[in-house]
């Protein structure tokens, strides 16, 4: 049996119906991002966030979850489940069944929703949808409903916040040192599902990942996009590269190391232990690039125990192997400072600590000037680097590379749990808030001004969005009947049916025609 979606709530949502005043018809709410103060920032931030989630959400829950869990069920059976659910933790008589017995023999959720287009740019503030009751009778259920769309909504457009503003790093740097920005769409590939809160969570931020780049390791994005936002119409939803982790590498050195302890050949007698795994290194290396992957592109965990002598010695001793590959060898260093191992340390003990991975790999297969100016490495290698990535770290890192005259597209970023676990729903400070009721057929503001905390005022009454030459700007304290005037947020949901179906293609094409 799945989670019920009649469930997805705050305990103290069951008992609102009463709370609200008799004579109660509507109650109006919006979704905001209220601050960003906490949201990780480069230097490319403009106060604005990525619209995205939305659709996912309406499709997976809205729709798919209270069908199966809800109105495709018999009446009695699930009243009797929710009765058992509520006794069991308020006691027996603490609310009335009834408005759950008509909303099912409704057989339709009686909510609109309206929201700003996804792939779109909105300013902090601005609400990003509304949403309100279509049936007097279900004046409660705006506002029950508030606690999932929090939850399932923030991570999505945060995380898709936090990847456009990646996407803006690397095309400023693309923009100082590079001829073209065709590197791009690849230069930042997620890393993040192992540091995820489960599945929906993996899938739904990653999904916001994939609007500014196409590189990821999260196959469930790849699904996600696919089923919610007719992703089989873009060219690329997602992609990836055969790539070695350190249990495959570590396996075969240490197969490798046992036979080189054992072998009746005098001079490995006389080795290190550091030594004789470092030879069952390169006899992985140099199976994994001319055997395992003879061709293409291939992605090598470099760091399992001496990552400056894999980067140099190693990649030296196969440079031939390497140049004579149909396709890319990217090393992947997993550990250490990410600016002073791409960019270099000069302060190291060691001459290629100095230099840096990008400038070692530059000594040993070269490459060619561009236009500007910049070295560009061979297309034969590669680095990616997916330790610890953070928008600042980026940012140092490009500026690093173009300071030492590289491209900065001779490096790819791994970003992971640093850019879309670390954060909450307070980065953006989100919230789904009441604005506004008709009562007796009288329509009230509703509205909330704390003196103890100034971000978390409301706006008044019903509202829209409207478009202005600088963006969307919020109008409120209008009544019902104006919301439907010149409103940027368009009905998107209503009366249990998807109104609007974009595609990622289009979020896409929405999304990357504001850089």
């Amino acid at each position: 049996m799945k989670l019920s979606a009649i469930n997805a709530i705050d305990w103290y949502k069951v008992s609102h119906k009463e709370q609200y005043p008799q004579g109660t018809s509507l109650v109006f709410s919006n979704f905001t991002p209220r601050s960003d103060k906490n949201i990780p920032k480069s230097s490319c931030w403009d106060e604005k966030v990525v619209v995205f989630g939305l659709q996912g959400f309406i499709k997976w829950y809205l729709i798919d979850l209270w069908n199966e869990t809800f109105f495709q069920r018999s009446k009695i059976e699930v009243v009797n489940e929710y009765k058992r659910r509520v006794e069991g933790a308020l006691g027996k008589g603490a609310i009335e069944y009834d408005h759950i017995e008509a909303l099912h023999d409704l057989g339709y959720l009686p909510i609109e929703i309206k929201a700003l287009a996804e792939g779109v740019r909105s300013s902090i503030q601005i609400p990003i949808y509304t949403i309100h009751n279509t049936h007097p009778d279900f004046f409660w259920l705006t506002n029950y409903l508030e606690s999932v769309m929090n939850a399932e909504n923030w991570k999505s457009i945060t995380a898709a916040t936090i990847a456009f503003q990646y996407r803006q790093i690397c095309e400023k740097y693309a923009q100082i040192s590079c001829d073209d920005n065709t590197h791009i769409t690849f230069q930042c590939h997620d890393f993040s599902f192992r540091g995820m809160s489960g599945l929906y969570d993996t899938a739904q931020s990653s999904a916001g990942h994939l609007l500014s780049f196409t590189g990821t390791d999260s196959v469930l994005a790849i699904d996600y996009l696919d089923l919610y936002y007719q992703g089989h119409k873009s060219k690329n939803i997602g992609c990836s590269i055969p790539a070695s982790e350190h249990s495959t590498a570590t396996t075969n050195i240490a197969l490798g190391f046992e036979l080189l302890k054992t072998t009746e050949d005098k001079t490995a007698i006389h080795l290190s232990d550091d030594e004789m795994r470092a030879i069952a290194e390169e006899h992985f290396f140099k199976a994994f690039i001319t055997t395992i992957y003879p061709n293409g592109f291939c992605s090598y965990v470099a760091d399992s125990f001496d990552y400056w002598r894999t980067i140099s010695q190693t990649a030296l001793k196969f440079k031939n192997e390497i140049l004579a590959r149909d396709g890319r060898v990217v090393f992947r260093p997993d550990s250490g400072d990410p600016l002073t191992l791409v960019c270099g340390d000069p302060n190291a003990s060691t001459e290629v600590e100095r230099k840096g991975s990008i400038e070692v790999l530059w000594d040993i297969f070269g490459g060619t000037i561009n236009s500007k100016g910049y070295k560009v490495l061979d297309p034969h290698v590669g680095l990616i680097y997916g330790d610890s990535i953070t928008l600042a770290r980026a940012e140092s890192i490009l500026e690093g590379l173009e300071k030492k005259g590289f491209a900065s597209s001779n490096i790819v970023f791994g970003v992971g749990s640093h850019s879309y676990q670390y954060v909450t729903r307070d980065s953006l400070g989100f919230a789904v808030k009441a604005t506004a009721a008709i009562v007796n057929n009288k329509e009230l503001m509703v509205y909330k001004s704390p003196k103890t905390d100034k971000v978390k005022k409301s706006a008044k009454g019903f509202l829209k969005v409207i478009e202005t030459l600088s963006g969307y700007a919020l109008v409120d304290e209008i009544s019902f009947a104006e919301i439907e005037k010149d409103n940027a947020l368009k009905t998107v949901f209503k009366n249990g049916e998807l109104i609007v179906n974009y595609s990622l293609e289009e979020i896409r094409n929405r999304l990357l025609s504001s850089l």
